[in-house]
């Protein structure tokens, strides 16, 4: 087996990060087979985006991704934004959107915050006392399922992780996890839920953020130095790759013929992949290389440089 080569390409806006200058990746295995955003429209009916690192990074629209939204548009072609975000409503990402100049409207948006109204209903969570780390769209996502919010720092029955910007995280954090603490000591069951399992996202300028999955993550290591003894103490993670958002997208689609884009191997990929769903790796977000040794659940079944149409490449 060859070993990977580093090859230099020419830079469209950066590895979905807006930085200026090339970049290099390593290389992808011969054996997933490359496509482009024409084929990929020839080929499918229905497509499912994720939004960051593939329509956007943290500071604006990334390469392609406004002239394909609106050829999308004109076409009257399906399509869904499937994101783990859950720091927005619908309403508030189809803002965000069209202020970068993607015309995408919130019936395009599905979010996994929007999995709280479900979960909440299957375990009995509805009117309970739920802490919300997270800006103001997070904790309405927990009202919308039927949750009451009330502050970090007070007694609660459900911990949610929205996100991990909009609120004064350290002290909001330091907060909840002092009551969490206190509720387990007591010998009170709390439940744990992260809509948004994605432990990094990319920014602009070249640069990557902590993601909510993170935010779980470091939870779980303090649960699990205090509470050595106790496996059970771990967070629902609701978003990507889990099966309820790609249900959701495919019962939207009304179709077999469903595509994922995504640049997250352990998420867009292996979620699309266990729904039984073709996907579509893009090399514009936070997955960087593919290694040529990839389990099955893993593995793409194209992959993609970026966005950029076949002629606005010509023409370049």
């Amino acid at each position: 087996m060859h070993k990977p080569r580093r090859v230099a390409l020419g830079c469209r806006g950066g590895r979905g990060d807006g930085r200026a200058g090339g970049y290099t990746i390593d290389r992808v295995p011969d054996t997933i087979p490359s496509i482009t955003i024409d084929a990929v429209l020839d080929r499918y009916e229905v497509i499912l985006f994720d939004a960051y690192g593939v329509l956007v990074h943290g500071a604006g629209p990334l390469p392609g991704a406004a002239d394909l939204i609106a050829r999308l548009n004109r076409a009257g072609r399906r399509y869904f934004i499937v994101t783990n975000d859950a720091s927005k409503q619908p309403s508030t990402a189809a803002h965000r959107f069209q202020r970068f100049g993607l015309a995408i409207d919130e019936a395009h948006i599905l979010t996994s915050g929007l999995l709280l109204t479900p979960h909440f209903a299957a375990h009995g969570l509805i009117g309970a006392r739920c802490a919300v780390l997270g800006p103001a769209d997070s904790a309405r996502y927990v009202e919308d399922a039927g949750g009451v919010v009330v502050s970090p720092d007070a007694p609660f029955d459900v911990l949610v992780i929205g996100d991990e910007s909009g609120f004064p995280f350290i002290d909001w954090a330091d907060a909840a996890l002092s009551s969490l603490l206190a509720s387990i000591d007591a010998g009170r069951d709390v439940h744990l839920v992260v809509p948004n399992p994605d432990l990094i996202y990319p920014g602009g300028g070249g640069g990557f953020g902590f993601a909510a999955g993170t935010i779980a993550n470091m939870f779980e290591g303090a649960l699990a130095l205090r509470y050595p003894d106790r496996s059970d103490l771990r967070f629902a993670r609701l978003g990507k790759p889990n099966p309820p958002i790609f249900e959701d997208a495919m019962r939207r689609a009304g179709t077999s013929s469903v595509v994922m884009i995504g640049d997250q191997l352990e998420t867009d990929i292996k979620g699309a992949r266990a729904a039984g769903l073709d996907a579509v790796w893009i090399e514009t977000g936070v997955t960087s290389t593919i290694p040529e040794v990839t389990p099955p659940h893993l593995r793409p079944t194209w992959r993609m440089a970026d966005l950029v149409a076949v002629a606005q490449e010509t023409a370049r």
